[in-house]
């Protein structure tokens, strides 16, 4: 039998051949739909999902060279396994469905025992596949996932404009020192994923997680047309996701907690670091280390937000900023003005 819930596709303009495929489809076990013509074919895809398409070559209005460059086409549809079944002879049309994406070519008739054996296989590359995605998705971020299967993976990076935000959690190691490790553990947790929430709600991305603090990056892999905006918006939203959170830690009797945010906007260099065994997406460049310095001289004036001159500038007069003047950073010779970014509590 079929592995079970498998979803095929088959794509014949000949009435009798689907209903024989099919009848051969399901007695293997698999769920078996039929389509008349490429065309009608393409729209199923796109409106459904299935788990391998069975195809005919010569058909109407779109044979099935034209599905297969279609699919190639679509970052969708382009991992779903296609087996050609088809009548047209020759080795140049043979290759010509290899070249194109298709997993396979079985001649008509079609004999039931390569079919069986052809579909199991293409349903495990297909089964393999979909993990390797889940698994790459959830030590990835959707934008660096994306990436990848785009671009494929290349150690290097290339110049972007962008902007870098660091956050981390005020005191918290006198904080984790005064509560049993299972409790910080759940608390970073909870952090972790109200700050992941407001930063990808704003198309940035996590580079990097060290304890409490972490680093995302507004702008790359995938561009933002204003990475500026973007970088404050998610700043000002974990914020307040942070003042939602201390609601339930005060009615739980456990001490509230703060953050602070630093923001800088420039050029920077992105791309994957590391080795061909274990490399991550991060970035470098003097506006990365002035983003973490103003995070941390947030705790020395004791404001949540602070941003450089770059990031004011691509902000609209809607954004509440007290500017700080003339403030030395460490790591920098010239001191500069700086900007707080106004956030009102219970926005």
């Amino acid at each position: 039998m079929g592995e079970s819930g498998s979803r095929l596709l088959i794509v014949d303009d000949n009435k009798v051949n689907r209903l024989l495929l099919s009848r051969s489809v399901e007695l293997l076990g698999y769920h078996a739909s039929v389509a008349e013509n490429g065309k009608i074919a393409m729209q199923r895809l796109r409106d459904e999902t299935f788990d391998l398409l069975l195809l005919d070559i010569e058909m109407p209005e779109m044979d099935g060279f034209e599905v297969l460059e279609a699919i190639k086409l679509d970052p969708a549809l382009r991992d779903l396994p296609v087996i050609v079944t088809s009548s047209v002879e020759g080795i140049d049309n043979v290759v010509r469905c290899i070249e194109l994406g298709a997993e396979d070519y079985l001649s008509k008739p079609v004999n039931p025992v390569l079919l069986k054996a052809r579909l199991a296989s293409g349903l495990e590359k297909k089964r393999l596949r979909d993990e390797q995605r889940v698994l790459l998705e959830r030590f990835a971020t959707s934008e660096v996932a994306l990436d990848l299967q785009e671009s494929g993976f290349a150690l290097g990076g290339r110049q972007v404009n962008a902007s870098v935000l660091f956050c981390d959690i005020r005191g918290f190691t006198a904080l984790s020192e005064n509560q049993p490790p299972e409790e910080t553990i759940e608390l970073l947790n909870i952090y972790y994923t109200l700050m992941f929430e407001a930063i990808d709600c704003h198309g940035g991305i996590v580079t990097l997680m060290i304890g409490d603090g972490l680093m995302a990056l507004f702008g790359a892999p995938q561009p933002l047309e204003d990475p500026a905006r973007c970088a404050v918006s998610a700043a000002q939203d974990m914020l307040a996701m942070i003042e939602q959170f201390n609601l339930d830690r005060v009615v739980a009797d456990k001490p509230e907690i703060r953050i602070g945010i630093g923001i800088a906007t420039g050029e920077v260099v992105a791309g994957y670091a590391g080795t061909q065994q274990r490399a991550t997406y991060t970035c470098i460049g003097s506006k990365v280390n002035l983003a973490a310095r103003l995070e941390a001289h947030t705790k020395v004036i004791g404001c949540e937000i602070l941003i450089d001159d770059d990031t004011r500038s691509a902000l609209d007069e809607k954004v509440g900023l007290k500017t700080i003047h003339q403030v030395q950073l460490k790591g920098f010779s010239d001191p500069r003005d700086v900007y707080s970014v106004v956030f009102h509590q219970s926005q």
